[in-house]
C-alpha cells in the first residue's frame, strides 16, 4: 500500500485519468472528492461490498434456480429408465409356419 500525506486541495493523480483531490480536512475527517470516467465505478467501501454480496447472492439463486430446473428431466429420465429394467424384454417369437 502507498503511504501519501496530502494537505488540502493537494490531489493525487491513479494512472492518466482517476484525480483525487483533498477538498477539506475536520478533526478525524477527510472530504475527497473524486474525478474518474464515468465507466469506472466509485463506491465507499460499505456500498462496494453490499454490491458484491447481492451479486454473489444472485448468482447462487440463478444456480438453484437453474438447477431446480433440470432435476425434473434427470427424474423423468431416471424414471424411464428404472421402469426399462424392471420390465423384461420381450423378443420376438419365432413363429412355425404348419408344414403341409
Amino acid at each position: 500500500m502507498l503511504v501519501l500525506s496530502r494537505q488540502r486541495d493537494e490531489s493525487i493523480v491513479i494512472g492518466d485519468d482517476i484525480e483525487i483531490v483533498i477538498v477539506d480536512v475536520r478533526g478525524d475527517k477527510v472530504r475527497l472528492g473524486i474525478t474518474a470516467p464515468k465507466h469506472i465505478p466509485v463506491h465507499r467501501r460499505e456500498i462496494y461490498d453490499a454490491i458484491q454480496r447481492e451479486k454473489k447472492e444472485k448468482k447462487a439463486q440463478e444456480q438453484s434456480e437453474n438447477a431446480a430446473e433440470k432435476a425434473p428431466e434427470k427424474d423423468s429420465q431416471e424414471q424411464s429408465e428404472k421402469v426399462a429394467q424392471e420390465q423384461p424384454m420381450k423378443t420376438p417369437r419365432k413363429q412355425h409356419k404348419p408344414e403341409g
